[in-house]
């Protein structure tokens, strides 16, 4: 076993060690026991008395729902606004100007929906007020909306019957209080020691070895790239995000950054066990997320250490892998084990270019993205996964010839007409805008856009169609990355992605809280000798097969014109 890939062992093994606690920890927040960070009680007080709020008022999940749309609304306008004007405004020693309408359009929702897809270079797309004071605050925000919506579900899977599902503006400022400060504090300063900027001057001017003289984009970065990666945002200080070497300096700072992107994600599921009292269930949910995980990471790794085919062909060596995109101090392992992890968990940061991946590995992310349950999003990734239990419970009830039954409620029609909506919706947006895209590419290629569609791709055939593919895939997926070798900064994929943005986030929101506070207000039925266990592994493998059936159903024929289509091509 080579070291490169003995090093991507020992960082998920120490995730793991981290996650277990944290987990515990976080539980231990919702539930109101005493914990290491109640001194934030007064700054909690505080901001609960500034905004006339009440934190212990109950909210069913309609309530719930209404107090989160309404103030991430307000979030939409004043980013908007201060990207359209932040030319005009201070902090903006490299004179960067304002973007255009639909550029702060898509900025805007991207950020506020957790997913960070930039259709700019953060180094001359933003000045540093913006990158602080809305991308930075967004990356803060979006991750606790997405912690807050769990707790709730949370709340109706732990009470036998009940409408109450907690309060949105308790659990939106401690995940932010108790959870995300601390923890960027930490990975902040880490970063800092090792290199990243921390100051608010300029660009800097150095020359290079080979004598060149150049402008280096400087920044307060340090900060932003830790809750980047702790809340699953993923968005980059610098426009090559985690492979610019001022925000992943080393090895490292590379594997702090690894372990902050899978750490909340993995610590919210034991979290569950905790909270409602249930460890079994969260261990088979565990279980069944970190089984595809692993093979996903074992896949990209073996194939992109191998090298690329291409040039095998040419009998040249490749014995440090496929190293096109990444970089020379990680190594093709990390690299390989990041785009399993950054996919996995709705992160979208790389440490290399996504669309330098080989054909199998670009179509594993791709897939990962499609999933979008094994672990997930911070907050949002057990949602997405409670969706796919909702469907296995039913099936599973159809193949026994029982009423479906889930943690004590029966799950009828209304519960499964939603899941299933949310379901056909996500194939719905994926391959029903790729294909308006492939379309206007090929019989409209001249057509007036800011760009025009036969310009936007920068690779033709079937590499091209999975640039676009992984464009809609992301964005649905709220991940963010993206095979960069599509021309995206135009009217067609600012305002397209934006209302993909929008749709891919809050609807898998709104459909498990209305689903469970449909079910938390049904009467409670006691375990019998029939009951089906959920907190068994044989409902763990049937929801494993329920993902795998369902995932492969709705996107095999897009994969197949894509990645699998140019991996035969290639091989």
């Amino acid at each position: 076993m080579s070291t490169e890939i003995l090093g991507t062992i020992i960082i998920f093994l120490f995730t793991m060690m981290l996650a277990y606690p944290l987990g515990k920890y976080m539980a231990k927040v919702f539930n109101g026991e005493k914990t290491l960070t109640d001194f934030m009680n007064p700054l909690e007080r505080l901001i609960f008395r500034i905004s006339g709020i009440n934190p212990k008022e109950s909210m069913n999940w309609k309530q719930f729902l209404k107090a989160m749309l309404t103030i991430n609304m307000l979030w939409l306008v004043y980013a908007f606004f201060m990207l359209l004007f932040q030319d005009k405004l201070p902090l903006n020693p490299d004179g960067n100007p304002g973007q255009t309408p639909d550029l702060a359009f898509n900025t805007a929702i991207s950020f506020l929906v957790n997913c960070n897809l930039q259709h700019y270079s953060g180094e001359s797309g933003l000045t540093y007020l913006t990158q602080l004071i809305v991308i930075t605050f967004l990356q803060f925000v979006s991750a606790a909306t997405g912690i807050a919506a769990l707790v709730a579900l949370f709340n109706g899977l732990k009470e036998k019957t009940t409408n109450n599902l907690g309060n949105f503006w308790n659990y939106l400022v401690k995940s932010t209080t108790r959870i995300l400060l601390p923890l960027s504090i930490v990975v902040a300063a880490i970063l800092a020691f090792n290199g990243t900027p921390t100051s608010y001057d300029g660009k800097d001017s150095i020359v290079t070895l080979q004598g060149d003289s150049v402008q280096v984009s400087r920044g307060p970065a340090a900060g932003m790239i830790a809750i980047k990666q702790l809340g699953t945002n993923g968005g980059g200080w610098f426009g090559v995000n985690s492979a610019h070497p001022l925000e992943n300096p080393n090895y490292f700072t590379n594997a702090v950054e690894t372990i902050a992107i899978l750490l909340i994600p993995i610590a919210l599921v034991f979290a569950l066990g905790f909270y409602i009292h249930r460890r079994k269930l969260a261990k088979v949910i565990f279980a069944v997320m970190t089984f595809l995980f692993v093979i996903f990471c074992t896949i990209n790794i073996y194939y992109e250490t191998k090298g690329n085919p291409a040039i095998d062909k040419l009998g040249v060596a490749q014995n440090m892998g496929s190293m096109e995109g990444k970089e020379v101090r990680l190594g093709a392992a990390a690299t390989a084990f990041w785009s399993v992890a950054t996919t996995s968990t709705s992160n979208g940061s790389v440490n290399g270019m996504h669309d330098s991946l080989t054909p199998v590995s670009g179509g594993v992310v791709i897939l990962d993205m499609m999933i979008n349950a094994l672990y997930g999003g911070v907050g949002v990734g057990l949602l997405n996964y409670f969706i796919f239990i909702i469907i296995a419970v039913f099936i599973s009830g159809l193949m026994v010839g029982r009423t479906p039954e889930f943690m004590g409620h029966k799950v009828e029609a209304r519960e499964v007409k939603i899941a299933a909506l949310i379901t056909l919706l996500s194939a719905f947006l994926i391959k029903g805008f790729t294909a308006l895209a492939a379309y206007m590419v090929i019989h409209h290629p001249e057509i007036g856009w800011a760009v025009k569609p036969s310009a936007w791709l920068n690779n033709p055939s079937y590499h091209g169609f999975s640039e676009m593919l992984y464009e809609y895939t992301s964005s649905n997926a709220n991940n963010g990355s993206g095979f960069e070798g599509l021309g995206d900064n135009n009217i067609f994929w600012n305002v397209s992605t934006g209302i993909v943005l929008l749709l891919g986030r809050f609807l898998p929101i709104i459909a498990p809280l209305a689903i469970m506070g449909l079910l938390a207000n049904k009467k409670f039925i006691p375990e019998s000798p029939g009951t089906l266990r959920t907190d068994s592994y044989t409902f763990g493998v049937m929801t494993l097969v329920i993902i795998i059936i369902i995932t492969a159903l709705s996107y095999l024929p897009a994969l197949g014109l894509g990645p699998i289509a140019e991996y035969f091509s290639i091989y």
